[in-house]
C-alpha cells in the first residue's frame, strides 16, 4: 500500500557509502536494529547490519527491504507470511536481522505491502514473494504461496518499471506506459471491467471522525473478513478503460488505488470509507479525483491519499510545489484543517522542493531535493522521528538528518526507513 516516489536505479552508485537509518514501531522487528526486538525507535537509528551500497529501500505494513547497488534484496522483520523471502521454517528470533534473499539478484527496485513483496529485474521483470489468499501473488489460479522468488509469467513480454500493492489488490505500471491489475477487484479498484459488487467495506463508508483509531480498525477488520468471498483476478490484466493512456505513477491504498496519467490526471477508484477518494461521488469506477491543480506525484496511506502538485505562481512566473492531502485525518495524517474527503493544500511545505511523500497508516513524512525530511500525524511508538510520542497536526523537520544527506525517505504502516548518503 505504500509507495516510493523517487525510486533510485540500480545503476545509482555514490563516490560515498549509504546507509539505512529507522525510527518507529518495532514490534514486528521491522526496525532491523539488534537486541531491541519489540523496542520502538522514537529517532532515526542506523541499521548497522546492511551492506553500506544501499541504493533502494522499500517499508511494508510491518517488513522492509534493502536494495544494493551489485542487485543483491536484504530483508527483515515479520516472516509469517513469508515476505521475507526465506522458508517459514527459519527461526523466529531472526527475522529482524537483515539477511539476504538466496537466489534473486540483478534487481534495480523492491517494493513490500502487508502479506506479499515484490523485486523488479534490470530487465523489466517482476518478481513476488509471501503469501496471500486474495490472488495478490498474480502467479495463477488458485497460486496462493511463494516461499521464494517467482516471475510473474504473464508479464513476462512487458518491462515494469513500478508496481504498489493494497491488502488484496496489486497495480503494476510498465516503461510505456500500460496499467496492469489483478487480485480484489471491488468497488473498481481496479477498473471498470473488473466492477463485480460492492466491497463490504462500503458498509462502514463515511466514518465518523470522532472515531478513536482502534474504533475505526476494528470496523474496517469486520469488514475485511467478510471479503473472502470476493471476486479475484488471478493474473496480471489490463485495466480496459486506461488502454491507449499512457500513465505516470501509480498508488494502492488499503483498498482504494491512485493513478496519475500523464496528461496531469488523477483518477481514484475502491472504497471511500474514510473520503480517500477525493471527490464527492463513489462510483465503481475509476474517476477523476476532485483537485485543481496538477499532481506530479502520489502516495497512499492506510485510508488517505497525498500528492505532490505544481502550483502556479500568484506572480505568474515559475510555479511552486506543494502536497495536497485528503480521506481519514482523525490523527492529523493530512497535516491541515477543514474538510477530510476534499484534496486541500498542506501548510508549512508550499514553496518546498518536494521530491518525495509516502504515507503510513496514520503518519505522512516528505522529503524536499535539499534533504530535509518532514514529518506529520500520528506520533505513537515515536513513527514521527522527533523523539517524542506526541501527534503532530503539521508537518515538522526532522531535525536528525540536518547534518547529513538523504537520498529517499519511505514509511510502512508504523515505521519508516531512511536512505542516506555519508
Amino acid at each position: 500500500m505504500l509507495r516510493i516516489l523517487n525510486k533510485l536505479p540500480r545503476r545509482w552508485m555514490s563516490t560515498s557509502a549509504t546507509r539505512v537509518m529507522s525510527f518507529g514501531d518495532g514490534s514486528h522487528g521491522a526496525l532491523g536494529l539488534p537486541g531491541i526486538i519489540g523496542s520502538d525507535a522514537y529517532e532515526p537509528t542506523p541499521v548497522t547490519s546492511l551492506p553500506d551500497d544501499v541504493c533502494d529501500i522499500a517499508a511494508g505494513h510491518y517488513h522492509s527491504l534493502a536494495v544494493t547497488s551489485h542487485g543483491h534484496v536484504w530483508s527483515w522483520g515479520r516472516n509469517a507470511e513469508g515476505q521475507l523471502g526465506r522458508h517459514l521454517h527459519s527461526p523466529r528470533e531472526t527475522w529482524f536481522e537483515p539477511h539476504r534473499i538466496e537466489g534473486l539478484s540483478d534487481v534495480q527496485s523492491a517494493f513490500a505491502s502487508g502479506v506479499v513483496s515484490a523485486a523488479i529485474g534490470v530487465d523489466g521483470s517482476l518478481w513476488v514473494w509471501g503469501k496471500s489468499k486474495r490472488g495478490q501473488l498474480g502467479l495463477g489460479i488458485g497460486i496462493t504461496e511463494a516461499v521464494v522468488p517467482s516471475r510473474i509469467k504473464a508479464l513476462a513480454k512487458e518491462e515494469i518499471t513500478k508496481v504498489s500493492f493494497g491488502w488484496g489488490h496489486a497495480l503494476a505500471l510498465t516503461k510505456d506506459g500500460k496499467l496492469f491489475g489483478w487480485g480484489y477487484s471491488a468497488d473498481g479498484r481496479l477498473g471498470k471491467r473488473t466492477v463485480m459488487g460492492a466491497s463490504p467495506l462500503d458498509s462502514v463508508a463515511n466514518l465518523s471522525v470522532s472515531l478513536k483509531l482502534e474504533e475505526a480498525e476494528k470496523l474496517v477488520a469486520e469488514a475485511m473478513d467478510k471479503e473472502n468471498d470476493m471476486p479475484i483476478i488471478w493474473e496480471p490484466c489490463l485495466i480496459d478503460e486506461l488502454k491507449g493512456v499512457e500513465i505516470a505513477d501509480i498508488s494502492c491504498g488499503l483498498d482504494h488505488t491512485l493513478v496519475l496519467l500523464r496528461d496531469g490526471t488523477l483518477l481514484s477508484g475502491g472504497s471511500n470509507a474514510y473520503g480517500q477518494l477525493g471527490r464527492s461521488t463513489q462510483e465503481l469506477e475509476l474517476l477523476p479525483v476532485d483537485i485543481s491543480v496538477h499532481p506530479v506525484s502520489i502516495a497512499s496511506g492506510l485510508g488517505h491519499s497525498l500528492a505532490i502538485c505544481q502550483i502556479p505562481s500568484a506572480e505568474g512566473g515559475r510555479d511552486i510545489s506543494g502536497i495536497f492531502s485528503w480521506g481519514w485525518g482523525q490523527n492529523s495524517q493530512l497535516g491541515r484543517e477543514g474538510p477530510t474527503n476534499i484534496p486541500l493544500l498542506v501548510d508549512g511545505l508550499t514553496g518546498e522542493n518536494l521530491l518525495s511523500v509516502s504515507a503510513g497508516r496514520v503518519h505522512s513524512i516528505a522529503l524536499t531535493n535539499q534533504g530535509e525530511v518532514f514529518s506529520w500525524g500520528c506520533g505513537r511508538n515515536g513513527r514521527l522521528g522527533l523523539g517524542s510520542s506526541v501527534d503532530e497536526p503539521e508537518p515538522m523537520l526532522v531535525e536528525f538528518f540536518e547534518v547529513t544527506s538523504v537520498l529517499q525517505a519511505v514509511s510502512g504502516f508504523d515505521h519508516n526507513l531512511v536512505l542516506t548518503s555519508n
